[in-house]
């Protein structure tokens, strides 16, 4: 079949992409093709099972429409600062102006029009003074929260949305290549249903999330494209009870949180903090679990969760950072027999693993019930447990108690985002009618930033001549 656009993924970057198409007039046929499922039939067995059952043939919780946008914490970075490095590569002013406009999208479809971390500035210089006492960077960034159940609501709307402006929704549609003649991307390969289709396209537009970073990566290097190994993130989900977490919660909602602690100096950070929220689990290819969090606009649990992420990059000898996450992930999933592992502060500290007895006599009980009690550090680098315990011990001066004995770590906490696609402001590729847009070009951390780099995209292509 022939289309005029074809968009891999239906995650916040493909979305929008098609969105502002539309909302430019734009009479260019699109079809988006995503191996998932329509967000009305993307269920979690995990609700009725209680434990996860790693669905097969994909993970509900990160595929379908919406991306894993659908059942995260859903909330919307409002500041460039935040949400990757897309700034860098079409500029701060730009970046921050398109924030804007794709929040009012969200807005339209029925975003919350509160908006997190606003209104009381003395107490953020007081959190901003304890963080520098701290060796810390406060980044107070301004959160629409959309909550999890809330924004499946929302994204239900767009689709609907999408669908009734003549946008074709493949569901099931799996990308398996890029057809490439000349230096040129003429479109896709796909199959559905155990059955391969060529799509053939005047612009390609690649957007398959973190849950896409690898399959992408391994395009790039099978077709030349041109990319660069980045930053990978490895890290553990935090929790403690709200207690501790209560005035940070009240000023900021999110404390972005940034240190490059001693002896090695990596980057570490905190991200997506869920104030009374709950750990989740996802489940990537081949089995991977990996823990996250989410945040409902109202079922509310006693404990804050949190990232706390390290950055590591290579360069020589060794290129493969999303490779090497993966390791420290399966070797983490090994000792918790396939579930998520979960460690006490102070046992790590104290050198002992931590029993489920232990955790059961705590005042933070565990939100991911299905979590396994043991030592993290058995698989853990010891460079990323390091920055993380010395991080973590830092954030205690900016939040006293937050380095607790009885403060959970989950692990792993991964973030697959490494692979940079090489890419001009407009998103053009080395390859002519190729774009790669979201977490999986490397370029963009974050449903917002996503959102935007694909109002951009959609902007490109409507405004060009017709018959591309």
């Amino acid at each position: 079949m022939r289309t005029d656009v074809v968009i891999v993924g239906a995650g916040p970057a493909g979305i929008f992409t098609a969105l502002e198409m539309i909302r430019k007039g734009s009479g260019k046929k699109i079809v988006i093709c995503e191996k998932g499922a329509a967000i009305e039939n993307r269920r979690c067995p995990k609700v009725k099972t209680k434990k996860c059952v790693n669905c097969k043939p994909y993970c509900h919780i990160t595929t379908g429409f919406s991306g894993a946008g659908a059942f995260s914490d859903g909330k919307l970075s409002l500041s460039c600062e935040v949400g990757g490095d897309l700034p860098s590569l079409i500029g701060e002013d730009v970046a921050q102006e398109t924030i804007d406009y794709a929040d009012g999208i969200y807005l339209e479809f029925g975003a919350d029009p509160h908006v997190e971390g606003v209104g009381n500035p003395e107490e953020v210089k007081r959190i901003r003074a304890r963080a520098i006492q701290a060796g810390l960077k406060l980044v107070d960034c301004p959160i629409r929260h959309l909550g999890t159940e809330k924004a499946q609501e929302i994204y239900y709307a767009i689709e609907q949305y999408l669908i009734e402006h003549g946008v074709e929704l493949r569901f099931g549609c799996e990308c398996r290549d890029l057809i490439l003649k000349d230096g040129v991307c003429e479109g896709v390969l796909v199959a559905e249903g155990g059955v391969e289709t060529e799509i053939f396209a005047g612009h390609t537009v690649v957007a398959t999330g973190r849950r896409g970073a690898d399959w992408l990566e391994s395009l790039c290097a099978e077709h030349n494209i041109a990319h660069q190994p980045g930053t990978v993130d490895i890290g553990v989900r935090v929790e403690c009870r709200n207690e501790i977490m209560e005035r940070v919660n009240e000023v900021l909602y999110e404390s972005k949180l940034i240190g490059y602690p001693k002896p090695f100096k990596n980057k570490v950070r905190t991200f997506c903090q869920n104030p009374g929220g709950f750990v989740s689990q996802e489940n990537y290819d081949n089995n991977l679990a990996v823990v996250n969090g989410h945040s409902y606009k109202d079922l509310k649990s006693d404990n804050t969760n949190l990232s706390i992420l390290c950055s590591h990059n290579f360069s020589v000898p060794f290129n493969q950072p999303i490779a090497y996450a993966q390791k420290v992930g399966e070797l983490t999933n090994m000792l918790g027999a396939g579930h998520i592992l979960v460690q006490r502060f102070g046992d790590i500290l104290d050198g002992k693993r931590t029993w489920a007895k232990e955790l059961a006599q705590s005042n933070v009980r565990p939100t991911l019930p299905d979590a396994v009690a043991g030592d993290i550090t058995a698989a853990m680098p010891y460079r990323a447990m390091t920055n993380i315990i010395n991080f973590i011990q830092a954030m205690d001066h900016v939040v006293p108690g937050f380095a607790s004995y009885e403060t959970l770590l989950y692990s792993p906490e991964l973030k697959f985002y490494s692979n940079r696609v090489k890419m001009d402001a407009a998103f053009n590729t080395s390859i002519r009618g190729l774009h790669c847009l979201g977490d999986s070009s490397g370029w963009t951390r974050g449903l917002m930033m996503a959102s935007a780099m694909g109002v951009l995209m959609g902007r490109q292509i409507a405004e060009e001549a017709e018959g591309v």
